[in-house]
């Protein structure tokens, strides 16, 4: 049995490999590990209890109507848990009819008879149960577990016939204008089920609520079965209410944030048409706060004296100070780890001061990683001390104070085709402006100095800049989207009056989009990419770690960090003064914790100040595994470059948390 089980999955999976290469859908997968090893037992007879086993006996079975079942079925929800007589046994199993009932009437079967059989005695409803149900399981006592047959009938599927939306104030149906078909989410010929109704009542009270009606309610649902025929009539009277727009909103709730800078993350003012959406953005704004846990934007009930819908978002804190830790390893790139403290609420304004601290052993040049463990030495070690301090909602305002500093000491490299060596500390102090949840701009003054080495020569630099940059971010979750747009803009000049050693213009752009292709975003479409130029000094002139480079597990994977780029004569990576990097994802979901993502990159960095692909796209190809945690996915990635160059690996493994991109 294990065996066959085992041959079954590895074959679906097989089959959801090349599908989602070719974008198949291939459906869900109910994955269960024990489910593997044969049908799940009662416990053990004994004198003290009375376990039983149940099984669902259902004509022309439907898989979701014995799903339905079960979830509506009391005796299978305990089944573990074994009564200690045969009289609870038989009151479990009549308190099972009516849900049960219910159930099948809920999926559209009104004709349909049940039965439960314990021990072989039947057990109807609406009569009373035979005394000799109880004496019948008894008789298995200390034997075996007492043999329950939950037996259906469903009979046909009935029909919706008639299908009447009416206004509950005129009892007169809605014109198109006011409510489109397109709105009624159940139609004349559709099952009557009663799922179905209900979504359906509940996509109404939306309707009507997105077009600013938001006390939309529906008054009375009634349906008519007609058992001869099949079918039943169903009519809906809805009160849409009156049109209203946003009222007054404030701030409540066991917090010691400042009411203000929460207000101000809330982008609904008095007098704005009421949305739904507005709601939903507001309560996702809030909670960009690290310092807010949770937030419920609570609507009145009524309407204000000036016929404005007040609001009131109730607001709860995190805990103040958090720790943090973090791995990641790629068979290219060698280990890394992390670990940062932050505390969200600095100063009661939801002031957010994280210092952070991260090492990492890059591989030596002309070396790999494993090579060189025996003989580790202290300077092979790199990273970087970051500290990061933002100040939100200035003086109850849109605007947000942000510094930034950092040292670093880096080195990339490890192969053939060389790398830099790079140290250097850096400060920033931003403004960022929110225009809305999904958009924001900022502006700022930046200082680093440093000193890089690589084949073009040494580099002791100073840099004086104004960082810009625009961020619009329309995506559902941060660590594993599912739908939405990521789009970053950003220019930095260093001018030489700034005091900057070397004149630069830095511009760079990452756009990503993702699309699901369900309404439970099982298979997702993901896409990014990259561009970046820089204007000014000649390629030999600008700091290595400031050139562009494509490569690792956020570029072109298959390929080892930042080893993408043009060539010197040697031909040492000397990095470019622009970027290309492009990927595709097909990300499935085979169950809800296991996944599976094939994927597809190109890249490279140029010499020009802008793409010309005369330097040859780099291709890769692999497949990722997927584990998804209340966290985020943790990423098993395996890569494998298309067009390696001679001395490129033919295989790259990466680990870490939250997807690629």
């Amino acid at each position: 049995m294990a065996a066959v089980a085992r041959r079954k999955f590895w074959q679906f999976a097989s089959r959801c490999i090349v599908g989602a290469a070719l974008l198949w859908p291939c459906g869900a997968l109910a994955f269960d590990f024990f489910g593997l090893f044969g049908e799940e037992k009662p416990p053990a007879a004994s004198q003290q209890a009375l376990p039983y086993s149940i099984a669902f006996d259902i004509a022309d079975e439907s898989s979701k109507l014995k799903e339905a079942l079960q979830g509506a079925s009391t005796l299978y929800k305990l089944r573990q848990d074994a009564p200690p007589d045969g009289e609870t046994l038989m009151r479990r199993a009549e308190g099972d009819l009516a849900p049960l009932l219910d159930a099948l009437w809920g999926a559209g079967y009104y004709n349909a008879t049940l039965v439960i059989e314990v021990a072989g005695v039947p057990i109807r409803i609406g009569q009373s149960p035979p005394s000799r149900a109880a004496a019948a399981a008894e008789a298995y006592r200390a034997r075996d577990a007492v043999p329950i047959h939950v037996k259906v009938e469903p009979g046909p599927l009935f029909r919706l016939r008639a299908v009447q939306i009416v206004d509950a104030g005129t009892g007169q149906p809605f014109s198109p204008t006011v409510l489109p078909h397109r709105a009624i989410k159940i139609a004349p010929g559709d099952p009557a089920r009663a799922a179905d109704i209900r979504a359906a009542r509940a996509a109404l009270i939306d309707h009507f609520r997105a077009q600013s009606h938001p006390l939309a309610k529906v008054t009375a649902t009634k349906p008519v079965v007609y058992h001869r025929l099949h079918v039943m009539d169903v009519a809906i009277a809805v009160e849409p209410g009156p049109k209203a727009p946003f009222g007054t909103v404030t701030v409540a709730g066991k917090s010691n944030v400042d009411p203000a800078v929460v207000r101000s993350h809330i982008y609904i003012e008095p007098g704005d048409p009421y949305s739904p959406t507005a709601v939903a953005g507001a309560r996702k704004s809030v909670l960009k706060l690290p310092a807010i846990s949770s937030v419920r934007i609570r609507e009145a009930q009524q309407l204000d004296a000036g016929g404005r819908l007040p609001t009131t978002a109730e607001v709860t804190d995190r805990k103040p100070r958090v720790i943090g830790f973090s791995a990641r390893y790629s068979t290219l790139d060698g280990p890394a780890v992390r670990t940062y403290w932050q505390h969200r609420n600095l100063f009661g304004g939801a002031e957010s001061l994280r210092l952070e601290g991260e090492m990492f052993i890059p591989p030596r040049f002309n070396s790999s990683f494993l090579d060189t463990v025996d003989n580790f030495r202290w300077s092979d070690l790199g990273g970087r001390l970051k500290a990061n301090f933002v100040k939100p909602g200035l003086e109850g305002t849109r605007n947000d104070l942000l510094l930034d500093a950092m040292i670093e000491k880096d080195r990339t490299g490890g192969d053939v085709f060389g790398g830099y060596t790079s140290k250097r500390g850096e400060v920033i102090a931003s403004i960022r402006h929110r225009f809305s949840d999904t958009f924001s701009a900022q502006i700022g003054l930046a200082a680093e100095k440093g000193e890089t080495s690589d084949t073009l020569g040494t580099v002791d630099y100073q840099l004086f800049g104004i960082p810009a940059s625009v961020t619009y971010d329309s995506t559902d979750r941060p660590l594993d989207p599912t739908k939405g747009v990521r789009v970053t803009a950003s220019m930095t000049p260093y001018p030489s009056f700034l005091g900057s050693s070397v004149g630069l213009l830095e511009s760079k752009v990452r756009a990503s989009a993702y699309y699901a292709l369900d309404e439970e975003a099982r298979i997702v479409l993901a896409g990014r990419v990259a561009l970046g130029s820089i204007t000014g000094d000649s390629l030999g002139a600008i700091p290595a770690n400031h050139r562009f480079y494509a490569g690792g597990g956020g570029s072109v994977r298959g390929y080892r960090y930042r080893s993408l780029s043009p060539l010197s004569p040697a031909g040492q990576v000397i990095g470019g003064r622009s970027l290309f990097e492009t990927s595709f994802e097909t990300r499935i979901k085979l169950t809800d914790t296991i996944g599976l993502v094939p994927f597809f990159d190109m890249g490279n960095a140029f010499q020009s100040s802008y793409p010309d692909f005369k330097d040859e796209l780099r291709y890769a190809a692999g497949v990722g595994l997927r584990y998804y945690t209340a966290v985020g996915p943790i990423r098993l990635d395996a890569a494998f470059p298309l067009n390696p160059r001679n001395g490129d690996n033919s295989l790259a493994i990466y680990i870490g948390i939250g997807q690629a991109f």
